[in-house]
């Protein structure tokens, strides 16, 4: 049982940083020495933690961080975090100076923002940039060889900006197919061929290129591999070695009861008892990010598989139980009990949906504990003590 001191709920996150760990570690003796590891812990970690799969990651080979938005990066900051950090995504040029001074990394795929961060930018400050090329995914990146000459020669006349790297991102590398992957590899190389000056680093694989082809340029972004889930169930037996699934999530039972035959359970009485049935009550809901789609799910308790049974309310579920058992016992919603073992994935095929998804949607007041060299670690202020 997870030390109760840490929070007041019986409904927590389990995060193995051994699994984190051991994935960084993996992949990185897979890379040719001068080719650099990026660690993407965006959106929190994947739901994971953002500090402290940070610390892990680095700590394994990791040489700079990845996030989604400028809070994410701030929040690292503020925890302590001092290794270099990329905004993958947009940020607003009136925030320019922010990132500047808390030693923060931006994309640039738009001229006229490379316009605007020049009037705005303090004259004390430099800001390190790196160009986003959209080479066929379709969201946010410089399209055009004109364009991106236009930009390089924007920053190149100010001497506060400086050009630290270009990437682009895969929209298939995670498919079977590697046609179009091979379509953008190709029209990246041509793109970064168009700039004066190459900066120095150039990346373009995500987990999914990075373990199946050997594109690293000189640095990679490890994402979802790094979580020890694997990028997409199709390329599952091309992995080049097994990954550790470091995301568990368990309960307690809170009451247990009875039922006769006739009985309902949850609101619209969807399910009904056909006969005398022990029922467990669970304290997760819907709020939690377990969400109502989940009834029928099988849980695991005492190493059996055990049914979601009725609807699945904001704060609580219920389960059939084989027999009476304690209040208290631990139940496993996602993990390992005993021989048994819920994956994140299985729960993606029920909600058809991807992996990604379910470590992201355990919402926050699910409380996260850390799990290092099989003993639980104390998480103060996002630093990791024994």
């Amino acid at each position: 049982m997870v030390s109760q001191e840490q929070f007041y709920r019986d409904t927590w996150v389990e995060v193995d940083l051994d699994c984190i760990k051991e994935n960084v570690q993996q992949m990185k003796s897979r890379l040719p020495i001068d080719v650099e590891m990026m660690a993407v812990v965006k959106a929190n970690g994947y739901g994971h933690g953002d500090v402290q799969v940070a610390r892990t990651a680095l700590d394994a080979g990791a040489s700079s961080l990845a996030v989604a938005f400028l809070d994410e990066a701030l929040a690292l900051r503020q925890k302590g975090i001092d290794a270099p950090i990329l905004v993958l995504g947009a940020t607003r040029a009136d925030h320019v100076n922010v990132a500047a001074k808390n030693n923060i990394t931006l994309t640039v795929f738009q001229e006229e923002w490379i316009r605007e961060i020049g009037a705005l930018m303090e004259k004390d400050v430099t800001i390190s940039v790196h160009l986003k090329l959209d080479t066929g995914m379709g969201r946010i990146g410089i399209r055009d060889e004109s364009t991106l000459q236009k930009i390089e020669r924007l920053i190149n006349e100010d001497d506060r900006i400086q050009l630290e790297g270009v990437f682009t991102h895969f929209a298939t590398a995670d498919s079977l197919d590697l046609s179009y992957f091979e379509e953008q590899l190709a029209r990246f190389k041509e793109m970064v061929e168009a700039l004066h000056n190459k900066p120095k680093m150039i990346h373009a694989s995500n987990s999914a290129a990075a373990l199946r082809t050997t594109n690293y340029f000189n640095g990679i972004r490890y994402g979802i591999a790094m979580y020890g889930l694997t990028p997409s169930v199709e390329i599952k037996g091309e992995l080049p070695f097994p990954l550790k699934e470091a995301f568990s999530l368990r309960t307690t039972l809170v009451h247990v009861k009875k039922l006769a035959p006739g009985d309902k359970v949850s609101y619209g009485g969807t399910y009904e008892a056909k006969e005398e049935e022990w029922i467990g009550t669970l304290p997760i809901g819907y709020a939690d990010g377990w969400i109502r789609r989940l009834q029928g799910q099988e849980v695991l308790i005492d190493g059996m598989r055990v049914p979601i049974v009725g609807r699945i309310c904001m704060d609580q579920c219920m389960i059939k139980l084989p027999k009476e058992l304690p209040i208290g016992t631990v139940v496993t919603l996602i993990g390992w009990d005993k021989k048994e073992h819920v994956s994140i994935d299985e729960l993606a095929e029920r909600l058809d949906t991807i992996n990604y998804e379910i470590p992201c949607t355990i919402s926050s007041r699910v409380p996260r504990i850390y799990v290092k060299s099989g003993k639980t670690i104390d998480v103060k202020n996002g630093v990791l003590q024994a």
